[in-house]
């Protein structure tokens, strides 16, 4: 990309970027026309690199089922690993199985567990999160990469900043999660006060799927089923 960059003036550069307005604009149309029929929905995020018989995998297909006899639907990044054991959650227990797919060159395909009128293809990130952050009624965020780290920390700012109403962020596997909710106690909060106390109310670490139901029940007990701006 940089190369391509280089090969090309500025006024190309420009005039590129205005026509990408329209483009940019047909995902957001699209995303929200087919989102915003598909009622309540979790999302769940984790590492494309999962394999279906890892511990991580399988307990993951078990939260999503646990999620969908709740009333919610699933939605995952529509890739492999974690997003389709998601969605072969979901699936497997007759519910709503939404996908958001990304164009990447590795690591991303389709998983074969979503519903067929329910796989949105994104080229731009940040129009695929605002679908995420919009739609969903809770994150559950499984062990994962960069990419996993970058939705939590994205819906995290965004609740503290209340650029979104709250909702619940719930992360699954405290022997993966730990070390990084001590340094966030720790170095952000103790001893660099870079956080509010409270902003660590904003995550809560689990590891079973009824600790995660049980969290979700709670919430939507005192706060409506909604968009979430």
């Amino acid at each position: 990309m940089r190369t391509e960059t280089r090969n090309k003036s500025w006024n190309e550069i420009k005039t590129n970027d205005s026509w990408a307005i329209f483009k940019i604009m047909g995902e957001f149309v699209n995303g929200y026309e087919k989102l915003s029929q598909i009622g309540p929905c979790v999302s769940i995020f984790g590492s494309a690199r999962t394999k279906p018989d890892h511990k991580f995998y399988k307990l993951t297909e078990e939260v999503a089922k646990k999620i969908v006899e709740h009333g919610y639907g699933i939605i995952t990044g529509g890739g492999p690993g974690v997003m389709e054991a998601g969605n072969k959650g979901a699936h497997l227990a007759g519910g709503t199985s939404v996908g958001l797919n990304i164009h990447l060159p590795f690591e991303q395909h389709d998983n074969p567990y979503i519903d067929n009128d329910k796989n949105i293809n994104f080229d731009y990130f940040f129009v695929r999160k605002v679908m995420f952050v919009k739609y969903s009624q809770g994150f559950v965020v499984m062990p994962g990469g960069f990419g996993t780290l970058d939705e939590l920390f994205e819906a995290i700012t965004l609740i503290q900043t209340n650029k979104i109403d709250k909702f619940p962020i719930i992360l699954v596997g405290r022997d993966f999660w730990g070390g990084l909710i001590d340094w966030v106690r720790t170095t952000l909060l103790d001893n660099f006060q870079n956080i509010s106390s409270g902003d660590i109310d904003i995550i809560q670490v689990v590891d079973t799927a009824d600790e995660v139901i049980e969290i979700l029940d709670k919430f939507y007990e005192e706060y409506n089923l909604s968009p979430n701006f």
